[in-house]
């Protein structure tokens, strides 16, 4: 395709992303109370005496149900992002690499949700309760802001979603000839600083946290580099 044309793929791709999230946003806020009670639900099991969720400002009840509402809307329409993502790619793809597009999406969309699960049921739950009984051990009662809360939970969603993309992106891109498992091998020290530095953006300064993102996202690109050997053999076959 001509520059213009791939200007004008993107155009459209972007148009049908943003028409989904918004309909997506229209009826994650239909149930946007059952969906925060969700959210908040990993951290009102902890036991820790005396925590309360509060808010601090006028307008934060009404911004925190659109911003529930958009993280909602982008888990929902993640199988349509994956594949206007696919649609913009494709042009420049041979016939016969164009085939995994439906595996891309699927195995895509499971990836990015169990990466979400992941984060939900295992690192919510480990990290919350470490990190709010520290309060107990110096005698204070936590006061959590439902802002900050839910915009550090959500970053920790979404970061979990995409990485566990890790090894589809692997397995796709070596089916394509892009890379192979040694590439892999040797960007590993540069994988794990490049890991640790993400876990450092997304997480509190508290080292607990961090480790508890960094630490999946090594054994994701131990997995990736598995997925890509497997991929690769199948090829040399």
């Amino acid at each position: 395709m001509p520059f213009t044309g791939h200007l004008e793929e993107l155009r459209s791709c972007l148009i049908i992303s943003f028409v989904v999230v918004a309909i997506t946003f229209l009826i994650s806020f239909g149930f946007v109370e059952a969906i925060f009670s969700f959210l908040t639900a990993p951290l009102r099991s902890v036991r820790a005496p005396g925590l309360t969720l509060i808010g601090t400002g006028v307008s934060e009840a009404f911004f925190t149900k659109l911003k529930v509402a958009f993280i909602a809307s982008f888990f929902l329409s993640s199988p349509v992002l994956l594949w206007q993502a696919w649609r913009f790619v494709a042009p420049g793809l041979y016939e016969h690499e164009k085939r995994y597009a439906r595996r891309f999406v699927l195995f895509g969309t499971l990836f990015f949700l169990l990466g979400a699960w992941f984060c939900y049921e295992v690192i919510f739950k480990v990290g919350y309760g470490f990190l709010l009984r520290r309060y107990q051990a110096i005698d204070v009662r936590p006061a959590i802001r439902i802002g900050e809360y839910l915009s550090f939970s959500s970053n920790l969603l979404l970061a979990f979603g995409v990485i566990f993309e890790l090894p589809v992106l692997a397995f796709f891109l070596t089916r394509i000839g892009l890379i192979d498992h040694r590439f892999l091998i040797r960007q590993f020290r540069y994988a794990i600083l490049l890991i640790f530095l993400v876990a450092a953006i997304l997480t509190p300064p508290e080292i607990l946290s961090q480790i508890l993102l960094a630490l999946p996202l090594t054994l994701l690109y131990g997995a990736s580099i598995l997925v890509s050997y497997l991929a690769g053999t199948k090829d040399r076959e």
